[in-house]
């Protein structure tokens, strides 16, 4: 493949495309799409376990169940599974309705977190800890192309996202500015870890979903 086709290959892609995995509904199980679906749950967690096992700094929602974990002596598996169910409490009010994939998303991605922080050694040299960091961002970017595209349900915190912006009005940018600002903040003063980590995954996630899902787009149109 010569250069122009690789770059031309990993061009990101805006909108979510249809795979033949896409559901057409959110409670339109098949195994192969419920497999495909946990599959990129768990390598988000894992993704996310990196960038927290860097110990550079965190994504802003992993910076808030860090400073939970931390303040109530549980675990990050547990202190993210608590966070993801209370979120999803808040979709009564926003009259939001979850789907398989929204249920999967609380118990699959705490899973793969409380597995990930156990088994990958916390690094204290910073060039690896770099790496860590880019590696999960990357992970995290192809598995929410891989569970985004199944079409069965956002999870806790994008269903929170999208529920505000259709009650209120407000703009989803600002909206998501807004919910993750708090959440950084308040993860920062129960002392969760913030540095470089942190500025990174919030400078490439986007764009690592948006390349992941036009590669995603390009596999499944031939």
């Amino acid at each position: 493949m010569s250069s122009n086709a690789f770059m031309e290959f990993l061009r990101p892609h805006r909108t979510v495309p249809i795979t033949p995995w896409t559901a057409q509904s959110k409670w339109d199980l098949g195994v192969s799409r419920v497999l495909i679906l946990w599959v990129g749950l768990f390598i988000f967690g894992l993704g996310d376990a990196f960038v927290i096992q860097s110990n550079i700094g965190n994504g802003p929602w992993s910076v808030l169940a860090q400073g939970i974990s931390k303040n109530l002596d549980i675990t990050m598996g547990w202190s993210t599974f608590g966070i993801s169910t209370l979120v999803l409490l808040a979709w009564i009010p926003l009259r939001e309705r979850p789907g398989f994939g929204t249920i999967s998303n609380i118990v699959i991605i705490a899973l793969a977190i409380e597995i990930g922080v156990t088994y990958i050694p916390l690094q204290e040299n910073y060039f690896i800890g770099i790496l860590y960091t880019l590696l999960g961002i990357a992970m995290v970017g192809a598995a929410s192309a891989i569970y985004i595209t199944c079409g069965l349900g956002p999870g806790p915190r994008d269903g929170l996202m999208t529920g505000i912006h259709f009650k209120t009005g407000i703009r989803v940018g600002r909206v998501r500015l807004a919910i993750e600002s708090t959440v950084f903040a308040l993860g920062w003063l129960l002392g969760g870890t913030v540095g470089l980590g942190t500025l990174l995954f919030a400078g490439l996630i986007g764009q690592s979903i948006a390349v992941a899902l036009g590669v995603v787009s390009r596999l499944t149109s031939k």
